[in-house]
């Protein structure tokens, strides 16, 4: 797999020079310049195909030329250890629930993949790298616990303070070891610039082997095209008939990036939904033909709380390049904080189902899609996260208490450990290099 850079000024590079580097010299991001369709054969028996075997069959096609079968296998066999199920709530909505890994997040599937494929490099050639990180929620707890204590790998996190929940600080703050959480005085685009800064600092680069475990890295892309496969083949194999649509919460669009890359690899899918909260740039530009991000929102389903998207370049490409043709495979819709509850309510009431603010959004995105358009589709709503990781949202809105896993119940009494900081990239820079 070759790679070149979005903005076209830095050369081609392999599979783990894109890893390791994140981001381009020239601040784009990296895509792999063809992505070519599955074979015919593949979607015929991918009914009866499980998601690590689905993984390994798209990984094999994607990376074939840079791992052998072997070495796919084993890192395959390390990372997708949990599964994604799609559970039926309703005629023609299905909910893809990709929560049942170690933080409870869509975000593991990411994360516990770049540990992999990154520990496969660094075990062939003895090298330590530093990943550095930014997360307006999710992110950072998943990161956290997929490198924890990998060899030769040590994880720095930003997250701005107050804007997470508290199990998700909890996550990102208490594991300790390789591991250090700074605490930033801003919003999640503050630590993003700063996470993008470093990258393309001179002095940083020469003092460390940075890398990136956000969705900027193309490495955390590639596994969770494996979940929409594996959606498509349990729908087939529930019987499902109908042409399928995808919704997803987003914030940074790299969640739905990845669909787009599993659609790029021949993927049978009638539409992408991209859910919003209160930030709506891409909503708004699929509306318009316009782009303007902005400063970003706090909402409820704070892990969409991004006002200036990173994949939103990349999603532009995988989804057509041009207004019309992404406009043709995309639809956006954006949901407040008041229809969040309502929406977590009502779903609640009907069905028994609990949803976290994030999934809600994904709800009402798909409601909002079936009442403009007449089609006679399978909606799945990708459910990002544990309803129980948003607690007080969940129990104040629907009006009870709620079970809480153990794994998440057991954080609330740790002490986070974190390192508060400004929103100045020298006062960044000054702590990296200690």
């Amino acid at each position: 797999m070759k790679l070149y850079s979005t903005q076209h000024e830095s050369p081609d590079v392999s599979l783990d020079e894109a890893i390791f580097r994140g981001l381009p010299p020239d601040n784009g991001l990296y895509m792999p310049h063809e992505i070519l369709p599955m074979p015919t054969a593949f979607f015929e028996t991918i009914h009866t195909l499980s998601l690590p075997e689905i993984a390994v069959a798209v990984c094999k096609h994607l990376l074939g030329d840079e791992l052998t079968d072997s070495e796919i296998e084993g890192i395959i066999e390390r990372s997708m250890t949990f599964e994604a199920p799609v559970v039926e709530l309703e005629p023609s909505v299905g909910v893809l629930e990709l929560f049942h890994g170690p933080s409870m997040a869509f975000k593991d599937f990411g994360a516990r993949f770049m540990a992999a494929i990154m520990s496969h490099y660094l075990l062939k050639s003895a090298r330590e790298i530093r990943i550095l990180v930014a997360t307006s929620g999710d992110t950072g707890g998943a990161v956290a616990q997929g490198f924890y204590n990998t060899p030769g790998i040590s994880v720095t996190i930003l997250y701005p303070s107050g804007k997470v929940s508290d199990i998700q600080e909890k996550q990102l703050t208490t594991l300790g070891g390789n591991v250090t959480a700074l605490e930033i005085d801003g919003t999640f685009d503050d630590c993003q610039r700063l996470v993008k800064q470093a990258f393309l600092d001179a002095d940083l680069r020469a003092a460390f082997e940075l890398a990136s475990a956000n969705s900027i890295n193309i490495a955390r892309l590639i596994p969770q095209s494996f979940y929409y496969f594996a959606a498509y083949g349990e729908a087939r194999r529930k019987g499902v008939t109908k042409p399928i649509v995808f919704c997803v919460p987003s914030g940074n669009f790299g969640n739905i990036s990845a669909g787009l890359m599993a659609y790029r690899m021949g993927l049978p899918v009638h539409d992408f939904i991209a859910a919003c909260n209160e930030n709506h740039p891409v909503p708004d530009y699929l509306a318009t033909g316009n782009y303007a991000p902005s400063p970003s929102v706090e909402t409820l389903s704070n892990a969409m709380d991004v006002g200036a998207p990173s994949n939103f370049i990349r999603m532009k490409i995988l989804a057509g390049d041009e207004w019309k043709a992404v406009r043709d495979r995309m639809k956006g819709y954006f949901t407040s904080d008041e229809k969040t509850q309502a929406t977590m309510l009502d779903v609640f009431e009907r069905t028994g189902y609990i949803m976290c603010p994030h999934t809600a959004v994904g709800y009402d995105g798909l409601s909002q899609y079936m009442d403009e358009y007449d089609d006679d589709v399978y909606g799945i709503i990708l459910a990002t996260a544990h309803y129980a990781k948003f607690l007080p949202t969940v129990e104040s809105t629907l009006g009870c208490t709620v079970d809480v896993p153990e794994r998440l119940a057991s954080l609330l009494h740790l002490q986070k450990k974190s390192i508060p900081m400004g929103t100045d990239f020298e006062g960044l820079k000054k702590y990296l290099l200690g």
